[in-house]
């Protein structure tokens, strides 16, 4: 057996970060039928995917920030302005991201993350079921982790 050195470094390197993503990537699409068929193809891609509510002066009022991997919609971000939330804003956005991302990028599911005190029952009241629960993430808080199958 050959024992080996190594240096241990923790510091941001965008560069190698790059690089292990690439070798990673490659890695798993040896190891799988399923993302080799993947590569190259338009479902390979992760696309941007924004919607946004401005208000009649032009300002923010609300957004959804996510974007489309293979055959899901990935919502990162849903924010309404407090003057706005109850008014039906929230849903019409999301409601604008799942018809964007079924339509013109073939979406069959989506998938999002929430915390307790955030909208874990505004999401399951459009259709999203909790698959996972993550306590003390950040301690004292549980994190949701949330999927719908689309139309």
């Amino acid at each position: 057996m050959v024992c080996r050195m190594f240096r241990i470094e923790a510091e941001v390197d965008e560069d190698r970060r790059d690089l292990l993503r690439s070798r990673l990537r490659d890695a798993n699409t040896a190891a799988s039928p399923v993302l080799a068929a993947l590569r190259g193809t338009p479902g390979e891609r992760d696309t941007p995917l924004h919607v946004w509510a401005l208000d009649t002066a032009g300002n923010l009022a609300g957004g959804l920030v996510g974007h489309t991997w293979t055959t899901w919609l990935h919502v990162t971000y849903l924010w309404v302005d407090a003057v706005h939330r109850g008014t039906g804003l929230g849903s019409r956005l999301l409601a604008e991201a799942e018809r964007t991302a079924t339509t013109d990028r073939g979406c069959t599911a989506a998938r999002l993350e929430t915390w307790d005190f955030q909208a874990p029952d505004f999401y399951r009241k459009q259709g999203y079921e909790i698959v996972a629960t993550i306590p003390d993430y950040p301690p004292g808080v549980t994190e949701y982790v949330l999927t719908k199958r689309l139309p």
